[in-house]
């Protein structure tokens, strides 16, 4: 899953723990996917590193504070993978092309990889082109969720999405229903 605009609110760049809104319906979505037998890994495109705007130590910090915020409401991530670099970057060890950098697959590889995962079993939710893409590229089914990419964007993907949602807990439900487990 995609981290800013699908699980909490995209506030640009996210900067400071107290910016961080999961959006209605993240954790019990997780929770679905977690009691279902389903790894919950996220991977999230953060070029506020690279731009200037935060750390790579304060986005550790935002993550670790995400899945433990997330964890004492019952719902586990795996993981968080995030690429810090922008090839517009200000910061000159960020500013540079990444394999990570989605729609780049290079993170979900990863994880698939870390995580002996099956990409051809797997979903990848978004709500950008570039997480659309990303999972098309590594394999997975795909899911957009309407909380953040517009019908023209969407009219942009070469190949469209497996499913549209209007936010990841009916995307969740979609793919659940779709593997034949209910909620």
């Amino acid at each position: 899953m995609d981290r800013d605009g699908t699980i909490i609110e995209d506030v640009g760049y996210l900067s400071d723990l107290c910016q961080i809104r999961i959006l209605p319906g993240a954790v019990e979505a997780i929770r679905l996917l977690n009691s279902n037998g389903f790894k919950v890994i996220i991977v999230t495109n953060q070029a506020g590193v690279a731009k200037g705007h935060l750390s790579e130590r304060k986005l550790q910090e935002i993550n670790a504070m995400l899945m433990e915020t997330m964890s004492d409401q019952g719902a586990h991530v795996e993981k968080i993978y995030y690429c810090p670099h922008h090839i517009e970057g200000t910061i000159e060890e960020y500013k540079k092309e990444c394999s990570w950098r989605k729609p780049n697959p290079g993170m979900l590889k990863e994880a698939a990889r870390e995580y002996d995962i099956d990409t051809a079993n797997s979903f990848m939710v978004g709500d950008k082109t570039s997480d659309i893409e990303a999972g098309q590229r590594a394999g997975c089914r795909t899911i957009v969720v309407g909380t953040g990419i517009t019908h023209q964007e969407l009219e942009m993907l070469s190949q469209p999405a497996d499913h549209v949602a209007a936010d990841v807990f009916e995307a969740v439900k979609w793919l659940l229903h779709l593997n034949g487990r209910s909620i």
